[in-house]
């Protein structure tokens, strides 16, 4: 009975590794869906609202004119602004279109140059979350509705951040909610647990800087942000403190095609 009671032990055991999830596929998976986001991402109009620390807001339509993103306000702390100044945010609108039709290519070039720089930027920055952390599986959870992997993830020994805006990943640590179906990251926190130097820069980053990332499927197996919030605080010369932060929703997706803009289901 011994004997059969061990075997049976090992049994269930070898049975649940394989059933176990592979973390490093799961990561690379994610990678992957991200990815595709973040091409797909020019191809999209969508609402933003920017929330204050004072709790009010603004609120725009972004559509892309030309190759980049045009920001129009049209809500203020929640109420769509006046009849006047809606038609005053139009007539800017076209304006701008107007511009960008009539620009030479160089100057197009440049233009949407500057877009995409930025756009890869802040992609690459979350592309080296994969890299600078070791990622724990903790277990399975449900969030907004979804089976998700939860992940803990604390930086990784001997990461070397190839530039400026990942020097500050080795003082963090965060948590990951992967979608099981989509391989989406449904949301990313990560904070600061230890003050950070900025190499180049007289500043230095402190704990109680954390940023949280949401997102949600906007069609098309698609996914885009919607949720960004940033709450830094950093010491400008080692000495003067400097605090800001960022709350941010984005919501309305719609594609764009050659007929005009066909709506999704994200917000």
């Amino acid at each position: 009975m011994k004997s059969f009671a061990v075997l049976f032990t090992i049994g269930c055991a070898v049975a649940f590794a394989a059933q176990k999830p592979n973390v490093e596929a799961i990561i690379q998976k994610s990678v992957e869906a991200n990815r595709a986001d973040f091409n797909a991402a020019p191809q999209y109009n969508y609402k933003e609202r920017d929330r204050e620390a004072d709790g009010s807001s603004k609120t725009y339509q972004i559509t892309m004119i030309e190759g980049t993103p045009y920001q129009r306000l049209i809500e203020i702390n929640g109420k769509p602004i006046s009849a006047a100044q809606q038609a005053d945010e139009m007539r800017k609108q076209e304006q701008a279109a107007a511009q960008r039709r009539a620009e030479s290519p160089d100057q197009r070039k440049a233009r949407i140059a500057d877009y995409e720089k930025g756009r890869r930027r802040d992609h690459e920055m979350m592309e080296q979350l994969t890299k600078a952390f070791d990622f724990k599986l903790t277990g399975t959870r449900k969030l907004r509705g979804l089976a998700v992997w939860h992940f803990k993830a604390t930086p990784r020994a001997g990461y070397k951040p190839p530039n400026m805006n990942a020097q500050v990943l080795p003082g963090m640590q965060g948590q990951l909610w992967i979608d099981q179906k989509t391989y989406q990251w449904v949301r990313v926190t990560a904070q600061v647990i230890h003050p950070v130097t900025i190499e180049g820069f007289l500043a230095q980053v402190e704990p109680g800087t954390r940023f949280e990332l949401e997102m949600s499927p906007v069609g098309e197996g698609i996914w885009q942000p919607s949720h960004f919030s940033m709450k830094s605080q950093a010491k400008i010369l080692f000495v003067f403190s400097h605090n800001s932060q960022q709350d941010s929703a984005y919501f309305d997706y719609e594609r764009i095609n050659g007929l005009g803009h066909s709506p999704t289901s994200g917000k």
